[in-house]
């Protein structure tokens, strides 16, 4: 007994040691440094960015499937198609609209999803080579930016399918009263959904991404089959799939066809995101030739969502009286025994599905990101609570949804920031390096990506090119009172102009003024895979040991230089 007392004590001195000195010291803090990383002493890196090791390299071709199927199926998606028809587009128009968008922005997630699958590093290391080693942060923190921002919306769209959940089982829980002023911009039943909801995907967040594979497959089957029960349900009380498909347009002529434009453009740059940072996920492939299932996944998975959700929005003006674009306002539609089981069903599903988009369009994004800026304090565990809880509580997102529509427009416009970004990295790795990247030297600050101090001049003109005739547009966006004239029509396909834009004068002036020690000969690249290969055949540590003797290599090739 005494003993046992003992070890409770000891136990006890240990965690309050441990609290004191998290609370006092900064050193607490720090992280074990990767001996057997790439980078040089004196340069910091955790295992979170780090060359991907052989054993956390455990997705196949079904793991991305989930994984898309994750990211897609989402109250967003759903709607995405309807909310085009609402603005006075056929049904015919939208699925045009809907299947160029996201064949588009296939091609980047492609061309971006292979350099993760092949080198196995995360985004904010690949940038290193198009964009410097230091001037790749500008780029890391426009998307951690926009990873904290839809984190807190996605987190209070979830919230208000929890709210579906509780109300199916206790329908009084809609009757709470509200305890809170009016300045909150919330109520008090809200605030509880939205903590319960936080509560619950708290723990998911926190799963290593190399072993969400099963939670991904898990939300594609349970989604699914409540999008596809929503849809059968709503017909059945229908009597059919409504009207929506004798809609006519409300445009015709150019109006028309600049709308189809806006429409398409908008959905290719609402996955910008995704495009720009897929290597943070691909990085987790056994084989990169999966990676081209994504050409297909992407418009394949979308074009589903988008005919559930036309389908369910058509019926429900039959069953309902008006059209209703959003699921989890469909769902709470559901009253009685049956419609309230419907309505738990269904609730429950949706918030699967936006703690789904959360993990895999989100944190994990921003998690990668702060742990490329602080290595040394910050992994992707850490990074992923940092995310969540100022995501979901600092940035106060129920304000933001509710009274900051500039700043929505704002945010939703970052895609002109991020098509570039894209097209950058793309272009460096197919075209101007010939898929020819030295790994070791993107951990190095004094490698031979550092360019003129740390910066690459031609990745900063072709980004400030590209946005230059995007800027008109974006400041309209979010004042709509700014006439901006002709330069609408450039902003009305923002994406594209970004992206090839950006890939061309990239492309053209490392043409122009080629950096010849940044880039890698197929003598070097065919001696390094051949060390890879036979340091992987000595298992993990036999690799490392290579790369630290290729680590030593450059490191003198910069000292002769």
């Amino acid at each position: 007994m005494d003993a046992v007392k003992e070890r409770v004590i000891s136990k006890s001195n240990h965690i309050k040691a441990k609290v004191k000195a998290r609370t006092t010291s900064l050193e607490s803090w720090v992280l074990p440094k990767q001996t057997s990383s790439f980078a040089p002493l004196g340069t910091w890196v955790n295992i979170d960015n780090d060359v991907t090791p052989l054993e956390r390299q455990t997705w196949g071709g079904w793991s991305l499937v989930g994984y898309w199927m994750s990211d897609i199926l989402s109250t967003q998606s759903w709607a995405g198609a309807s909310a085009i028809i609402s603005i006075g587009l056929t049904y015919r128009e939208a699925l045009v609209c809907l299947i160029l968008g996201t064949s588009i922005i296939a091609i980047p997630l492609v061309l971006n999803g292979m350099v993760g699958a092949r080198l196995h590093v995360p985004y904010a290391i690949a940038s290193r080579s198009s964009f410097g080693y230091w001037f790749s942060r500008v780029p890391v923190v426009i998307r951690m930016v926009t990873a904290l921002f839809w984190h807190s919306i996605q987190t209070y769209s979830g919230a208000t399918a929890m709210t579906q959940v509780i109300r199916s089982i206790w329908p009084s829980y809609l009757l709470i009263p509200n305890n809170l002023p009016a300045s909150a911009g919330i109520t008090t039943q809200q605030m509880v959904s939205h903590l319960i909801f936080w509560l619950v995907q708290f723990p998911i967040l926190l799963i290593p991404p190399h072993k969400l594979k099963s939670f991904f497959l898990f939300k594609a089957v349970f989604v699914t089959l409540a999008a596809v029960a929503m849809v059968i349900g709503l017909c059945v009380k229908a009597g059919g799939s409504g009207d929506i498909w004798d809609q006519q347009p409300r445009y015709t002529g150019s109006e028309r066809s600049w709308l189809i434009l806006y429409f398409m453009s908008s959905l290719t740059g609402s996955w910008a995101t995704m495009a720009t940072n897929v290597a943070d996920y691909t990085r987790y492939m056994k084989s990169d030739r999966k990676v081209y299932l994504q050409a297909l996944l992407m418009p394949g998975i979308s074009t589903f969502i988008g005919v559930m959700g036309i389908i369910a929005t058509s019926a429900s003006r039959v069953v309902y009286g008006e059209y209703i674009w959003d699921p989890v306002q469909l769902t709470s539609r559901f009253d009685g025994p049956g419609g309230r089981a419907a309505a738990f069903f269904c609730g429950a599903a949706w918030c699967v599905a936006q703690i789904g988009v959360n993990v895999s369009a989100n944190v994990i994004s921003c998690a990668n990101d702060m742990t490329s800026l602080c290595p040394k304090y910050i992994n992707i565990r850490r990074g992923a609570i940092i995310t969540t809880i100022i995501g979901a509580w600092v940035m106060v997102p129920w304000k933001i949804v509710s009274s900051a529509a500039s700043l929505i427009n704002f945010m939703s416009a970052l895609a002109v920031f991020l098509a570039p970004i894209a097209a950058l990295l793309a272009t460096d790795y197919w075209v101007v390096s010939g898929r020819r990247i030295d790994v070791p030297a993107l951990y190095r600050p004094m490698g031979r990506y550092r360019y003129w101090k740390g910066t690459n001049f031609r990745a900063v003109v072709a980004l400030v090119v590209s946005l230059g005739p995007n800027m008109p547009g974006l400041i309209r966006n979010v004042d709509s009172s700014v006439y901006i004239g002709a330069a609408e029509k450039i902003y009305n396909f923002n994406y594209l102009w970004g992206f090839m834009s950006a890939a061309v004068v990239y492309a053209g002036l490392s043409w122009v003024f080629p950096v010849p020690e940044a880039r890698v000969s197929r003598e070097e690249m065919r001696a390094w895979e051949e060390e890879r290969f036979a340091a992987s055949l000595e298992g993990v540590d036999g690799e490392r040991r290579g790369s630290d003797r290729s680590v030593e290599v450059e490191k003198v090739k910069v000292e002769e230089k």
